[in-house]
């Protein structure tokens, strides 16, 4: 009970209710941005955001301060928590563009490629089990061409075309595994899953119609085995369109097209006219899902619902980010850098008006729970653990070596009840919503009171060095606690919380160090992206 009431001591001298009370510990000043002919990138953002705003007679939050805009600088780009050095480093200098620093050097890290591999993991199923029914193999090679592409920093048109037009064994060319990874590989499966994929279209909303219109460009893919076991072999076969589905192709805007296999694979015609700068479907898409990934919520939003009755809450603001990323001949990197450099990405989450249109034009930054995979590194990093998972595919195939993150996990079907437990997509369907990130009472109580983490706990760094304390290594301590867990310096009345705990409970060593890491891994500040 004394440990639940620290608990809610420590929240109470934090952050009062929950993230939304004010509280300078998470808010700096208030968004200005130049209205100036010649504004760059991030500031066109921000002022088309703030037009918006003020259309719609609503206020922006003010900026986040430095310790908020670290941490989730890194967990929105790299999905990894910084480290205490990391944190004392940044918040200790006085150098004016330490932000846009801070966003270059996680752009180069390698966590980056992990990261984004994880997401594209999602959208593209890479999961070796039921019903994907990849095999390790072929999800390795997948997995591998997914993060090496974006390590690389592939301009996401060839990123595309790769993965529309691939042909070869998909045990040796990982981008066939796009149309392997599939429930169902009829040509209107097919066409339904590109364009959900690259359009952000659901193809229910079709007329049955356009259906079979964008599935002649499919219509002659084709799948071969090979004698190695789970192989396949995905080509081009002039011969396959069994229903006569080419003859009636035309592209999903209504334009008309002339589709002869005997003169050349289809998929080429429908990734040329996908793919062409001008077409909003490619452009429109990518853009919101990276807006979508880094802000929280989609210009369209659920960002893979794109259709006329459902329109972005911003338009100009979805019209500049396809110009930028037309102009910077699709390069990824430049999108996440001009959005992350923005004001609107580095707002407050405490909202002037908590109201869901404030929420729909970002006048703040939103709360989002850590995805399963993030927040089990976040709490390994700071345990100095380890994880274990399984998969219902034996070793050696899906063998985890114990250094690998659950971010870098290459096969969706290899798990844990962990992951399982806070909402780690299945990959069966490639939609967003798939991935859960509401908060549950069976995840609170194992956070609160399971034993798996306690024993992490118990061998936490800041745990197993902490023996009878004075008063000055108890500030240490929680100091180094909250530089390690939040990315935060703590604020006098989280220190006067923690030694009264110290003097009322009389434990001044190692059971104040466990209880001050495990309330802190219990606050929302520290399972929340604010």
């Amino acid at each position: 009970m004394k440990r639940l009431a620290f608990l809610t001591v420590l929240a109470l001298a934090g952050t009062s209710a929950g993230l939304r009370a004010q509280h300078p510990v998470f808010e700096a000043g208030p968004m200005q941005v130049p209205l100036t002919e010649d504004a760059d990138s991030s500031d066109r953002i921000d002022q088309l955001v703030l037009e918006q705003l003020r259309e719609l007679q609503l206020e922006p939050a003010r900026l986040c301060s430095d310790a908020v805009f670290l941490r989730r600088a890194y967990l929105a780009t790299i999905g990894t928590l910084p480290t205490e050095e990391e944190a004392r480093d940044f918040l200790a200098s006085e150098d004016g563009t330490k932000r846009a620093v801070v966003i270059e050097r996680l752009l180069e890290r390698p966590e980056f490629a992990d990261y984004w591999a994880m997401k594209w993991g999602d959208l593209l199923r890479v999961k070796a089990e039921f019903p994907i029914k990849l095999w390790p193999n072929a999800v390795q090679a997948y997995h591998h061409w997914i993060r090496s592409g974006i390590e690389q920093n592939k301009p996401f048109h060839q990123f595309a075309q790769e993965l529309l037009v691939g042909s070869g064994s998909n045990f040796r060319e990982g981008q066939v595994n796009f149309y392997r990874a599939m429930q169902d590989r009829s040509p209107r499966g097919i066409a339904s899953t590109v364009a959900l994929t690259f359009m952000g279209e659901r193809t229910e909303h079709w007329p049955e119609r356009k259906l079979d219109a964008m599935a002649g460009f499919f219509a002659n893919v084709a799948y071969k085995s090979t004698a190695e076991w789970k192989e396949e072999i995905v080509y081009f076969d002039p011969t396959a369109d069994v229903e006569g589905l080419t003859v009636g192709a035309i592209f999903p805007d209504g334009t008309p097209a002339t589709v002869d296999p005997a003169k050349g694979d289809p998929r080429a015609l429908f990734a040329t006219w996908l793919l062409r700068p001008d077409n909003p479907a490619f452009t429109g898409n990518i853009t919101n899902r990276v807006w979508a990934w880094l802000m929280g919520r989609g210009i369209v939003h659920e960002p893979d619902d794109f259709r006329p009755d459902n329109p972005p809450s911003n338009p100009r603001l979805l019209e500049f980010l396809q110009q930028e990323f037309i102009e910077s001949r699709c390069d990824m990197k430049h999108l996440y850098r001009i959005i992350l450099n923005s004001r609107t990405f580095q707002l407050s989450s405490i909202p002037v008006q908590d109201t869901p249109l404030a929420a729909a034009n970002f006048a703040h930054y939103p709360l989002r729970r850590l995805e399963a995979e993030v927040l089990i590194d976040a709490i390994n990093q700071i345990t100095g653990t380890r994880e274990e998972y399984s998969s219902p595919i034996p070793e050696p195939f899906t063998f985890v070596p114990d250094d690998v993150r659950g971010i870098a996990l290459s096969d969706g079907s290899i798990t844990s009840s962990f992951l399982e437990l806070f909402g780690r997509p299945p990959r069966d369907t490639g939609r967003e919503a798939e991935r859960s990130r509401n908060t549950t009472p069976a995840q609170r109580l194992h956070l609160l009171n399971s034993s798996h983490i306690q024993k992490k706990i118990e061998v936490c760094p800041l745990v197993a060095g902490a023996d009878e304390l004075s008063p000055q290594e108890r500030a240490d301590l929680a100091e180094r606690a909250y530089l390690t867990l939040l990315s935060r310096y703590p604020t006098g009345e989280e220190l006067a919380a923690i030694e009264a705990h110290a003097e009322e409970t009389g434990t001044f060593g190692r059971t104040l160090a466990t209880d001050l890491v495990w309330a802190l891994l219990n606050q929302p500040e520290f399972y929340f992206n604010h």
